[in-house]
């Protein structure tokens, strides 16, 4: 059984498989607390519905197609809290489901099943949470994994970036984001940073609000 948020069918926004059709579940609880947090619904489970693993997969043969569509995205909150997380992952590998993880970077990555692409958010100091990273996790990150920074202020740039010059990281899937909330580094600033700095980094952009989607 798992705490759901939400479970919908829309853009991919984030990562590299920005602008594709995907079905997404939003699972409830955190144990962080951003202070730019786009999704706060999901921060606990009051906002949740107690669903089993045969419910959720029913949930998403009823959205995008029925069995047309074969991305997924499992999100938060943070998925990792819940322990019957890695039930549901083998349930969609054996559906032949593409599955990305979307994970905050403090809980061990190291039971994570190597066919999941994993998006790992390495938190920025404006987050509140730039001391939370476990680092034992690089060691889990592989070439078809992402590495994300959500980027508020100049001290967030230069902490990515340092972050990126200190610790190796084996996949080339880097994206620095930007925040977008007033009186941050806005998308057009950040791209600037990357081109004065020469960065190879990918500029991500949150597709589905542009978009005005879920």
């Amino acid at each position: 059984m798992l705490y759901v948020n939400d479970i919908f069918y829309s853009i991919q926004g984030e990562s590299s498989f920005a602008g594709y059709p995907c079905k997404f579940v939003r699972l409830a609880g955190c144990n962080l607390k951003c202070s730019y947090c786009d999704t706060k619904e999901a921060l606990d489970i009051k906002n949740s519905k107690h669903l089993s693993i045969s419910e959720i997969i029913s949930s998403l043969y009823s959205i995008g197609g029925g069995n047309n569509i074969k991305l997924i995205e499992i999100t938060g909150g943070e998925p990792l809290l819940q322990e019957d997380i890695f039930s549901l992952f083998e349930e969609l590998i054996k559906l032949n489901y593409h599955i990305l993880l979307e994970t905050n970077g403090t809980i061990s990555l190291k039971k994570v099943n190597k066919k999941i692409v994993k998006i790992v958010d390495v938190k920025c100091p404006s987050s509140g949470f730039s001391k939370e990273f476990n680092y034992e996790n690089l060691k889990y990150i592989g070439i078809s994994d992402e590495v994300k920074f959500v980027i508020g202020t100049e001290e967030d740039y230069c902490f990515a970036k340092d972050f990126l010059k200190a610790n190796k990281i084996k996949t080339d899937k880097l994206i620095f984001s930007a925040v977008e909330f007033e009186g941050s580094i806005s998308s057009k600033e950040l791209a600037d940073k990357i081109l004065k700095d020469g960065l190879k980094v990918r500029l991500g952009i949150q597709l589905h609000k542009i978009l005005r989607l879920k």
